[in-house]
């Protein structure tokens, strides 16, 4: 495996679809075991979202990536035995039940922390552990409604808006492992002792949203839908147009590249106009600032622009589709889209580990397994349990 940095980490992950399933994936990344656990029949609901290719899914083949799969039902005594071997030696368990799930099958916490005092066990729903909502089904749709964030996205004149991934989840995976790696800093190197972790998907992505609590708070106002400008920063901010049908992104709120944005467009005097001469001006003045520079952008194509743009040193960048991520020059370099060799597909792109370590850098070892149990005789001979224990319980319908 080389020096991957949580070699020695034993994950569990119980969890289906995504927000749980990419904190075991992240911890995978680095070097992690992460033992996935799926219902026999059932299977974690991600195989069947998004595209598949010859049946086989792919969406799948990022987020269980370096992971083993087994199965094992975890509502029956039998495989309840089974769960509670593997957690003993486990360092993370990572689930996604609705809460109160796993007491009732008795495997909560109380019961996983006495077998296991050293587990960090991270519980992520919907709406958390606690609270009115906790027993309401939580799906990142939902999150994405409630934290504020489809209130803020859109056009002015039209309605709140979704993301168009599961931005929700994916935010709360990336919380998730951070939480996961305090609670294992602070149980190896303070108390020695493990914790629960109660995230929600809701609160990750409430937190992200800027100062809407402090402003609301102290000033009594509420951010409203704005399109591609945030008034709130500056301007000119937004998405313009250009001769070709392009589309740029530029950022100029802050006073150096203002100034430099003029000068790119030719009207370097602007800086000096009073609608223009501070951020607050051009806020003031937004629907003007941004008709001379989306002006001046949709007289030129997307590369006179940007070459432009790059001679002033301006921020400025064209908008991606993954067939312009695939072929630029710059996530080439950074090995941002990386291969991957799959049993079943070949050769696979994928997005590769990030942050990249300098020392310790996180690797795919493998895509997602493809068959369910994949891996069942390697991890629970690991437990001791016979081939014909084996066949007993997949008989049983136990895994």
């Amino acid at each position: 495996m080389g020096n991957l940095p949580l070699e020695g980490l034993k994950i569990v992950d119980i969890a289906v679809l995504f927000a749980s399933p990419t904190i075991s994936q992240n911890l995978g990344d680095f070097g992690a075991d992460v033992i996935k656990v799926e219902h026999p029949k059932l299977g974690d609901s991600l195989r069947s979202l998004g595209a598949s290719k010859n049946g086989v899914p792919l969406w799948w083949k990022i987020t269980s990536r370096n992971k083993k799969c087994i199965t094992l039902d975890l509502s029956k005594p039998e495989g309840q035995e089974i769960f509670k071997q593997l957690i003993a030696d486990a360092d993370v368990l990572t689930e996604n039940f609705r809460p109160g799930t796993l007491e009732k099958w008795g495997i909560g916490w109380d019961v996983l922390h006495a077998i296991n005092p050293r587990l960090v066990f991270v519980r992520v729903s919907g709406f958390g552990q606690t609270g009115p909502y906790k027993d309401k089904p939580g799906f990142g749709t939902l999150a994405e409604a409630m934290s504020g964030f489809a209130y803020i996205t859109g056009q002015p004149d039209g309605p709140p808006t979704l993301p168009g991934t599961g931005l929700a989840d994916a935010v709360a995976g990336q919380l998730g492992t951070w939480a996961t790696m305090i609670a294992l800093y602070e149980r190896d190197h303070k108390s020695g002792q493990g914790q629960y972790i109660d995230l929600s998907v809701l609160e990750p992505l409430f937190t992200i949203l800027g100062d809407q609590s402090i402003t609301y708070d102290q000033l009594g106002t509420t951010q409203h839908r704005t399109g591609n400008r945030v008034p709130s920063i500056g301007a000119p901010r937004n998405i313009y147009k250009t001769k070709d049908g392009r589309w740029l992104a530029l950022s100029a709120n802050a006073p150096a590249i203002a100034t430099r944005v003029f000068a790119a467009i030719g009207q370097p005097e602007l800086i000096n106009d009073p609608r223009f001469k501070d951020n607050r001006a051009r806020i003031a003045h937004i629907d003007e600032v941004d008709a001379i520079v989306g002006g001046w952008i949709g007289e030129h194509t997307a590369e006179e622009a940007l070459r432009k743009f790059d001679e002033y040193e301006c921020a400025c960048a064209p908008v991606y589709s993954i067939a312009d991520i695939f072929t630029d020059p710059h996530f080439q370099a950074r090995e941002a889209v990386t291969t991957v060799h799959d049993p079943e597909l070949g050769p696979v792109k994928m997005q590769n580990v990030f942050p990249k370590l300098s020392r310790t850098p996180g690797k795919i070892r493998w895509p997602g397994p493809t068959h369910m149990g994949q891996h069942n005789a390697e991890i629970y001979e690991r437990l001791g349990l016979s081939k014909e224990r084996l066949a007993e319980l997949k008989e049983k319908g136990i895994i």
